[in-house]
């Protein structure tokens, strides 16, 4: 969940930190507190879009983060997939903004935009006041039916995805395989030069990586050569300075004291230990200077062989194991241009049977969707007369697409009626802005359990909403709360009471500045928020006893 808010230095806000609890979180405000510029902070944080103009007056940066802590074992997963890894359970996400650029941070590690959404989409889902747009577009509610019914689609999705790819693959290879014969005459011709002068070169697997190593022992030869030469003398030769005859005559010195003591026998013991392993390591140092003894034909062979290897990479791979790679996709072009009415025919039938699978694939799909689109109506539509919808009918409707796709062969649509009498029509063209709010919160809340992101935020979805309606709709957001964290920006007193963390954003000035804070209200300060929502300016005892029945009525529920 998003534990701790810290934006600074955008718009209106100097600075402004805040933790963030489980379930649900209000946050009221007078118009124009900075309700807006706070949601927008999270935005930029997510990826969102910036400009210099968002950065407060005078200041030379903005920055916002957020830390989320992390206890799903399955989003774990997902974000180690993606070379992001919680410290001890929590993940910082920030961006600082600067005039014309802006650098975003995961854990401290810089990232680019792109894996910051990718991140983000997982951990948070932002619903804008004109998010429930969305659901004017009817692909999204498939979307919507895809999540619901994850358990029983996921598999045949993808067995569909892998069903399409394979069709799609064989269909291209059909459409590319038309050629006259003289085309196919000349491809034989050039394939079969290819892979002689591959074949023909008798290469082996890594065999560029042991002669480039070869060649390089070959062209330092010399100064390794001298150095061990150098060291040979100095630990093994006959001269009287060498190490060895040294140790030989320490050895015959302390050979007089060596049964005089305890103490003399061991060392002495140590001396001829020492003598023992230098004799092991001039021997071992010997074989190390015959391994740097290179004929000149040897070199030349090994230099011969690299240039040719290098120019068969330069035409058929980067690695010897590349150019292997390619000659065996050549003989096996090879057999087709010379089989080309058995090549096609057989490309035909797979395409075929591609095809088949495909159409399979995507009609049971299609029949686990629909059986599940019956049960999904059904719950959305219950959620919809707890929020009022007195008389209601709500389907889902399937056309076959025109073309199939890797997500299979669905068309599928929400049909409405809100009236009595009307028969279902498109969601789309049917119902208002304050309906497609309450509809998209009945469906997140039978999505509660379904979707993977922890953390909600609605600006504003009691838009167009009051009375009843507005008391229904702070039920669902505290059922959606008690699956995932919720963060809410409302106006409407009836949500307010239902907070189980509730925070003013005000505006504050001393008469040269402006700053919007955000506050944590205990208990009496919640009541009297909630009172003004009620009251507006004029707060009275009434008004402040019917705030109080409110919020112990939200506890109830």
């Amino acid at each position: 969940m998003l534990q701790n808010l810290h934006v600074k230095n955008l718009a209106l806000i100097d600075e402004v930190e805040v933790d963030f609890g489980p379930g649900l979180n209000i946050l009221t405000g007078e118009t124009g507190a900075g309700k807006s510029i706070i949601l927008g902070s999270v935005n930029l944080a997510l990826g969102g879009r910036y400009n210099a103009d968002m950065l407060r007056k005078g200041a030379r940066f903005g920055l916002v983060e957020l830390m989320f802590s992390i206890e799903n074992q399955e989003l774990i997963r997902q974000l180690e997939e993606m070379d992001i890894f919680p410290e001890d359970g929590m993940l910082i996400l920030s961006r600082k903004l600067m005039e014309g650029r802006s650098v975003s941070k995961i854990n401290g590690e810089t990232v680019t935009m792109g894996v910051l959404r990718d991140v983000a989409s997982l951990l948070i889902d932002i619903h804008e006041q004109h998010e429930h747009q969305r659901l004017l577009n009817k692909r999204n509610h498939l979307t919507f039916l895809d999540v619901y019914a994850k358990e029983q689609v996921e598999k045949p999705k993808q067995k569909m995805a892998l069903a399409y790819r394979a069709y799609q693959e064989y269909s291209r290879r059909l459409e590319a395989s038309g050629m006259e014969e003289k085309e196919r005459r000349k491809e034989i011709d050039l394939t079969e030069y290819e892979l002689h002068e591959i074949e023909s070169a008798h290469l082996r697997m890594g065999e560029d990586e042991d002669l480039e190593s070869l060649y390089q022992r070959m062209t330092q030869s010399k100064d390794l050569t001298s150095a061990v030469a150098q060291t040979y003398q100095y630990t093994s030769e006959d001269d009287r300075n060498n190490a060895s005859d040294l140790l030989s005559r320490a050895i015959r010195s302390l050979q007089e004291v060596e049964h005089f003591d305890e103490k003399g026998t061991a060392l002495y013991g140590q001396l001829v230990e020492i003598d023992s392993l230098l004799n092991d390591f001039n021997r071992e140092l010997s074989e190390y200077a015959k391994s740097f003894e290179f004929s000149e034909e040897e070199f030349y062979e090994t230099e011969n062989r690299l240039n040719e290897i290098n120019r068969l990479k330069a035409k058929y791979g980067n690695t010897v194991n590349e150019i292997l790679e390619y000659a065996e996709e050549k003989r096996q072009r090879l057999n087709e241009l010379e089989h080309y009415e058995t090549y096609i025919e057989n490309l035909r039938s797979q395409t075929e049977a591609a095809q088949k699978e495909m159409q399979s694939c995507a009609e049971k799909l299609s029949k686990i969707r629909k059986k599940a689109a019956i049960s999904f109506t059904k719950e959305i539509k219950a959620g919809l007369e707890d929020l009022n919808f007195l008389d209601v009918q709500l389907e889902m409707r399937f056309l076959q697409e025109a073309k199939m796709s890797a997500l299979g062969m669905d068309d599928a649509e929400f049909f409405i009626s809100v009236n009595p009498g009307e028969p279902p029509k498109p969601l789309g063209t049917t119902v208002s802005g304050g309906e497609l709010s309450r509809i998209l919160l009945a469906i997140k809340t039978v999505l509660a359990d379904k979707e993977d992101t922890p953390t909600l935020i609605f600006d504003e979805i009691d838009s167009g909403i009051s009375g009843i309606t507005a008391g229904k709709v702070a039920e669902k957001l505290h059922i959606i709360g008690q699956k995932r964290q919720v963060i809410c920006i409302t106006h409407l007193p009836q949500i307010a009471a239902a907070a189980d963390a509730h925070y003013l954003i005000q505006k504050q000035t001393d008469q040269t500045t402006t700053k919007t804070g955000i506050f944590p209200l205990d208990e009496d300060a919640s009541v009297g928020e909630l009172a003004r929502l009620l009251g507006g300016a004029q707060v009275t005892k009434n008004i402040l006893d019917s705030a109080k029945e409110m919020k112990e009525m939200a506890k109830r529920v």
